[in-house]
């Protein structure tokens, strides 16, 4: 009887061993088989990996300098149909105003604004989150609540007519970056770090030093219709443009290329805490400006060596009707139906189902301009940036713009065209859109979709 029990205890040693944990094979560390899919981000299309030509040639010496010919291969990537417009925007300001008032509030309910630990788990946060299912009672008859507030808002002897008004240079974003480019380097910049120690040294240092902070003021710059026509009526636009629901889907402008960067960043952390409130949530890629050749491969449709985002050398269609808002003809604002900005998406899109990627406003991309790029970057996904400082020279500063706008002539629409602005600069012209990089297959997605390659 003894021996019939260790035989049994045997079988079922024997049994346990056989097991997925304890076979030996390499099984690879997920628990679950599920295939990852990524879901078309809201308001983006799919643009398909490709190869295409980038720049072109031209008899024009100086222009051929900036674009020369390149043929450039890009990965696949999610872009925003249409720029971002200002109720997209404004979502950010107002988010940005709520979460500064809930920490102000915190200060004086922090049971309410507050969460200070995890009710499931018991988690202590340190420092407490805020508590964004509480709402924001901006009439409150409280006086504490209401003293808490007065702070968000413009001191009184700069209210007009005696309004209470939020004070925009209040806004404040604060973010965090990581330098990639410096880390790659191994530039730790320490005392005592020699520049030609051994990786195995250097890979110890404090990675810290390659995460940046940064506080970015998030409003847009209203006055820019005045400041870059001073000798023009531009008034109204200045004081209701960005406000008024009657310019809710017209393109943001106002928006220097350090503000789109962090609205990105933002736009980033919204989407992915949304994925991680979800059982099992797998946070997906952020959100960015896109590179000059991701935006020219978008702009291009697919159609190679054409000049404009429609294809062929023309900016009007069969019917003689124009196919962009810009600057036609000698002057005339009016004959492609716009006087300055329109509501996005008014002319029809390109082969990606890309609208406005010629005309209406320029757009912000996330590479730094210096004419000869194209001769340094590589011919796979290039990209030549520069993370400028407030200290550097302006000609570090100058960030890549493309598409042309609402006062440019036909010469700017080019898809191959280059020029820049500084980045810490916001114009009545240039806005944004943005891009999330592309991980894996979606549902329902034709397999070969992201493998196509043009020519």
């Amino acid at each position: 009887m003894k021996r019939n029990g260790l035989i049994y205890l045997f079988a079922i040693i024997f049994l346990a061993s056989c097991s997925n944990s304890g076979t030996g094979e390499l099984v690879g560390t997920r628990k679950s088989n599920k295939p990852f899919y990524q879901p078309d981000p809201y308001g983006m299309v799919f643009i398909p990996q490709g190869s295409f030509t980038m720049g072109a040639g031209t008899e024009d010496l100086t222009h051929s300098h900036l674009i020369q010919p390149k043929t450039v291969s890009v990965s696949a990537f999610f872009m925003d149909q249409t720029e971002i417009t200002n109720d997209e925007y404004r979502q950010f300001v107002d988010w940005v105003r709520d979460s500064i008032a809930r920490t102000l509030l915190g200060a004086v309910r922090p049971s309410v604004y507050l969460i200070e630990r995890n009710a499931k788990t018991g988690e202590v946060y340190d420092p407490p989150r805020l508590n964004w299912k509480a709402k924001i009672d901006w009439n409150s008859k409280d006086q504490d609540i209401r003293d808490a507030l007065e702070a968000l808002y413009l001191p009184e002897n700069e209210r007009y007519f005696r309004r209470k008004e939020i004070d925009s240079r209040k806004l404040m974003y604060t973010y965090y970056w990581v330098d990639l480019h410096a880390a790659a380097r191994k530039d730790f910049s320490q005392p005592g770090d020699a520049k030609n120690a051994s990786f195995a040294n250097r890979s110890r240092q404090d990675r810290s030093v390659f995460v940046h902070n940064e506080t970015i003021n998030v409003y847009p710059d209203t006055l820019c219709w005045i400041a870059d026509y001073t000798y023009s009526f531009n008034d109204p636009l200045t004081e209701k443009y960005f406000w008024h629901p009657a310019y809710d889907h017209y393109p943001v402008v106002g928006v220097n290329w350090k503000q789109a960067r962090a609205f990105c960043v933002w736009r980033t952390e919204l989407l992915n805490n949304a994925i991680r409130q979800k059982k099992g949530g797998v946070a997906l890629s952020e959100f960015r400006l896109p590179t000059e050749a991701e935006w020219e491969w978008a702009a291009s449709g697919g159609n190679n060596l054409n000049p404009y985002p429609w294809g062929g050398p023309s900016t009007r269609n069969a019917k003689g009707c124009f196919l962009a808002n810009f600057k036609p003809l000698r002057g005339n604002y009016v004959a492609d139906g716009g006087l300055r900005t329109v509501v996005v998406g008014h002319y029809p899109p390109n082969d990606f189902d890309l609208y406005d990627m010629a005309g209406n406003v320029a757009e912000w991309t996330n590479s730094a301009y210096d004419p000869a790029s194209y001769n340094v970057s590589w011919d796979m996904n290039p990209n030549y940036t520069y993370n400028a400082k407030d200290s550097d020279p302006p000609a570090m500063k100058r960030k890549v713009i493309k598409g042309g706008s609402w006062k440019d002539i036909a010469y700017y629409l080019q898809i191959t065209t280059r020029t820049y602005e500084y980045q810490d600069t916001a114009k009545s012209y240039i806005g944004f859109r943005c891009i999330q990089p592309y991980l894996g297959r979606n549902k329902g997605d034709n397999p070969n979709r992201a493998s196509r390659v043009y020519h």
